[in-house]
């Protein structure tokens, strides 16, 4: 799906959905031009697959810079598309909370704690990536896998592929250290 530049007056504690070649990358509004999102290292405007390859590390900077400069050429566009489910949090705390967290390095899993989580837990308290799919794959169906850990199968739509992970012990949905 393209996105326009810009559908609407941004306004702080806006999700913002950037696309990039083969997958969104997410920030949040927190006004006069600028963004905070949680990006690896690599992660710059028009990075592509280098961008996506840096998913592999486990850690991640929280950024607070111009949405000019994050999106580059890329398209965005506000996306609360979670507004109807989840109530947003008051939008001072919100850019409060996503300020205050500016500059540290974090956990990062393409998985479990990606900029699409990340952005969701600022806006609604909820931490989830609609691009990452969970299935419970029972110990039964792996031949020689042990009783005692249920797997959980995970995919990852990316460049139009998805990618599957296989995540034991399966509990990754226990709040994320850095939204205590």
């Amino acid at each position: 799906m393209a996105l326009a530049r810009r559908r609407r007056t941004l306004r702080p504690g806006d999700l913002i959905e950037i696309s990039r070649f083969g997958y969104e990358h997410w920030a949040i509004y927190v006004g006069h031009g600028y963004v905070v999102h949680l990006a690896p290292p690599s992660e710059i405007a028009g990075a592509g697959a280098a961008s996506v390859l840096s998913a592999l590390t486990n850690k991640a900077i929280v950024k607070k810079e111009l949405l000019s400069d994050v999106a580059g050429r890329d398209n965005y566009r506000v996306n609360n598309k979670h507004d109807d489910k989840y109530r947003p949090l008051p939008c001072n705390k919100i850019v409060k909370r996503a300020e205050e967290l500016v500059g540290q390095e974090l956990p990062y899993s393409l998985t479990s704690d990606n900029c699409e989580h990340f952005v969701n837990h600022l806006r609604y308290g909820v931490s989830r990536s609609d691009q990452v799919h969970l299935q419970t794959v029972s110990p039964s169906q792996e031949p020689g896998h042990s009783l005692s850990c249920q797997r959980q199968l995970c995919s990852c739509s990316t460049y139009g592929f998805v990618l599957p992970f296989i995540l034991c012990p399966p509990d990754i949905s226990t709040p994320l250290s850095w939204v205590a």
